[in-house]
């Protein structure tokens, strides 16, 4: 878990910003495919923890 959350810090950053950058128009979108995306890793992450 420990190593998740800059792993999380550093792609989510990089991913909006390459978002931004190919569809400049539709950064919102992106944003929730990120957040959604970071929601999913941390319930895998828990679920994996968890074991």
């Amino acid at each position: 878990m420990k190593y998740a959350l800059p792993l999380v810090l550093f792609a989510s950053p990089a991913l909006a910003h390459s978002g931004a950058h190919l569809h400049p128009q539709e950064a919102a979108p992106s944003i929730m495919l990120i957040a959604l995306f970071v929601i999913f890793l941390g319930g895998m992450l828990a679920h994996v923890v968890r074991r």
